[in-house]
C-alpha cells in the first residue's frame, strides 16, 4: 500500500512518474511533429530528461548500492551521448540537405560559414563535404 511508504519511496515514485511523463511526450512529439529536425529536438530532450529522472528515482529508491551506482553510471552516459547523437544527426540532415519545414522561421546553421559552404555546394550541384 502507498501509506506505507517512507519519504525515499514517495519522491522516487515521483522522479519515475515525471520521466516517464517526460519519456511519453517525447514519443508523442516523434510521431506527431512534422519534420527530422523538431523530431529529433522532441526525442532528444524530452527522452534525455525522462530517463535521467527515472535513473534519478532508481538512485533515490536504491541508495548508492550496486543498482544506484549503476545508475549513476547510466546518468552520465546518457547526459553524454544523447546530445552529441542528436547534435550529428542534426548536423548529417543538414548537410545532407534534407529539408526543413515549410513553416520553419529560420535556418540558424545556415547562416553559419559550414552551412554557406554546404548551401554553395548544393547550388553548384555538389556534394559538400
Amino acid at each position: 500500500m502507498i501509506s506505507d511508504w517512507g519519504i525515499g519511496e514517495i519522491i522516487a515514485a515521483v522522479l519515475m512518474t515525471a520521466g516517464l511523463a517526460f519519456n511519453l511526450l517525447g514519443c508523442i512529439g516523434l510521431v506527431r511533429l512534422p519534420d527530422l529536425y523538431n523530431r529529433l529536438q522532441a526525442s532528444t530532450k524530452c527522452v534525455t530528461l525522462g530517463t535521467l529522472l527515472i535513473l534519478a528515482g532508481v538512485l533515490v529508491l536504491d541508495g548508492f548500492g550496486a543498482m544506484g551506482v549503476k545508475a549513476i553510471l547510466c546518468v552520465w552516459f546518457v547526459a553524454m551521448t544523447s546530445p552529441t547523437a542528436a547534435h550529428a544527426i542534426g548536423r548529417a540532415a543538414h548537410r545532407g540537405r534534407i529539408p526543413l519545414w515549410e513553416k520553419s522561421v529560420c535556418d540558424e546553421y545556415a547562416k553559419d560559414k559550414e552551412g554557406e559552404a554546404a548551401a554553395k555546394a548544393a547550388a553548384e550541384g555538389e556534394v559538400a563535404r
